[in-house]
């Protein structure tokens, strides 16, 4: 068959493991040279499709490339930029496969989340339209865990494991200083629409009265009354509470708690700060001294205490893309399947895109306490094994020695420039 080049691109939030996807889909695109060239990677994903901004991952060195496994972030830089629908806004995708065709690029490898899945299908459903032969495989990611048909998303475990630490330390913390200080503690976790964040602090409350006494969830309503006397309860028991919250925690009404009233560029809810938010009925309501953090970027940025489990499965989906593509899949997404929870094992399968794209999966009900508050031991049983193992990475003179890659241009053989 006939040999042509790779096109693959980071989109939206990055995570501690993203960059080890784009290790998997590299190497392995590299093991099949006689079908796959040069592997492009769009600088700050999508739009360095749109505006012809290449970025040449054959001028890598092995090392490097070895490298982005144990390095966070976004190695050639991740975008939130959505493409509009095909037909309000044709000239996007047109622009995307007149780069393709400028560049010979005949498969393509979008590292995302469900909004990045929608963008893969449209792109497959445009070459066919076009008569253009480009294959679209889907490299899911996401710290959310909000991706339908797979066990888990890549980039939740690692996350999921730093939440669950971070609580735990704060709780020792919060439990030293409550008899003359702060007796109220309030964790605010990433999550829109999904509590699993928020669900995983639960993780290290394995005995009773363990911090997180209080989980607040997206998928449960705010009742105020019923929450300050759980609050106030746990302090009166133990001497402290230590709460966790999702920035997606909603009213009874629906409203987010916490609405900036700002729309991100996939037209989401600016959320975060809803800790305060907490901290400040806690005050003036039960009149405890409170404190609150907001992890924000630390979460997802925090490969020091990765996922051992995340790791592996982030490369092994950046492989199973090139595998898929190779096979002849189009418009697929690869994923977790697990196999058995003790011991855990899980292998790699495969969902259609438009079964995933712009889905999203939420905690079932059941897996949330009936009183609203906490993890039942069924989320346990899935979670636990998520963060489990550790993948360190190497350490010169105290700190994370992390890669940074070259990133060097491709020459641009289009005359006309977009503008995004």
């Amino acid at each position: 068959m006939q040999r042509r080049n790779a096109f693959y691109a980071q989109s939206g939030g990055v995570t501690a493991v993203i960059n080890a996807s784009a290790c998997g889909v590299i190497e392995t695109a590299r093991r099949h040279g006689d079908r796959i060239g040069r592997l492009f990677a769009g600088r700050n994903g999508i739009l360095g499709a749109l505006t012809e901004d290449l970025i040449d991952t054959s001028r890598e060195t092995p090392a490097a490339i070895r490298a982005l496994r144990h390095t966070p972030g976004g190695a050639f830089g991740s975008a939130r930029f959505k493409l509009k629908k095909l037909e309000d806004d044709r000239a996007q995708y047109d622009r995307l496969i007149e780069v393709f065709r400028a560049h010979d690029i005949g498969w393509f490898f979008y590292n995302g989340g469900g909004d990045s899945a929608d963008t893969c299908l449209k792109v497959s459903q445009l070459s066919a339209a076009t008569g253009y032969p480009v294959t679209c495989v889907h490299v899911p990611k996401t710290m959310d865990n909000d991706l339908p048909l797979t066990d888990c998303s890549p980039g939740f475990g690692s996350v999921a494991k730093y939440l669950a630490v971070s609580v735990r330390e704060a709780g020792f913390d919060v439990a030293s200083m409550a008899a003359t200080s702060t007796r109220v503690f309030v964790l605010e976790a990433m999550g829109r629409h999904a509590g699993w964040t928020v669900a995983a602090m639960g993780l290290a409350a394995e005995r009773a009265d363990d911090a997180p006494h209080v989980l607040l969830f997206p998928e449960i309503a705010l009742d105020e009354t019923a929450f300050l006397a759980a609050v106030e309860a746990t302090v009166q028991r133990i001497g402290h509470c230590v709460v966790g919250v999702s920035e997606g925690l909603r009213r009874a009404d629906g409203t987010f708690v916490a609405d900036s009233g700002v729309r991100d560029a996939f037209g989401h809810a600016q959320l975060g700060g809803v800790a305060p938010v907490i901290a400040s009925l806690v005050k003036a309501r039960l009149g405890h001294k409170v404190h609150w953090a907001v992890a924000d970027y630390l979460q997802r940025s925090a490969r020091h205490v990765a996922s051992r489990t995340d790791v592996r499965q982030a490369w092994a989906v950046g492989q199973a893309a090139v595998q898929f593509a190779l096979a002849g899949h189009n418009a697929v997404m690869p994923t977790i399947v697990r196999v058995s929870d003790r011991p855990y094992r899980w292998e790699i399968g495969m969902a259609p895109l438009d079964q995933v794209a712009n889905v999203e999966k939420k905690m079932p009900r059941d897996w949330i306490r009936d009183d609203g508050f906490h993890i039942t031991p069924a989320c346990r049983t899935y979670l636990s094994p998520l963060i489990q193992g550790e993948d360190t990475p190497p350490y010169v003179n105290g700190l994370p020695h992390y890669v940074r890659l070259r990133n060097r241009p491709v020459e641009k053989r289009l005359a006309t420039p977009f503008v995004p």
